[in-house]
């Protein structure tokens, strides 16, 4: 929880550029996630939902970062989205 702190008072500090830099960053990794649901053979059902999900929480974080949510929303919503991507791109390569 103290590094989840420490993160969110650097995000608050420089926002503006963060928010920049964080929604290259999550748009890759969320394009990378994307790009291997799609390679991979499983149900189209499961494929279709994965994608999906991916999808809408990297979208969310670039709307709430042009919406000007709050810092913490916008900060939990980069957190979400990046786990979420890297946990699906290590359970479908792994």
């Amino acid at each position: 929880m103290r590094l989840y702190n420490q993160l969110l008072n650097e995000f608050k500090r420089e926002q503006t550029g963060y928010s920049t830099i964080a929604i290259i960053g999550q748009s890759c990794i969320g394009s990378v996630a994307a790009m291997v649901v799609l390679m991979n053979h499983m149900p189209e059902a499961i494929k279709l939902s994965l994608l999906f999900l991916v999808t809408i929480l990297c979208m969310a974080y670039n709307a709430a970062v042009l919406a000007r949510l709050s810092t913490k929303t916008t900060f939990n919503l980069l957190v979400l989205s990046v786990i979420f991507s890297i946990l699906t791109i290590i359970g479908i390569l792994i």
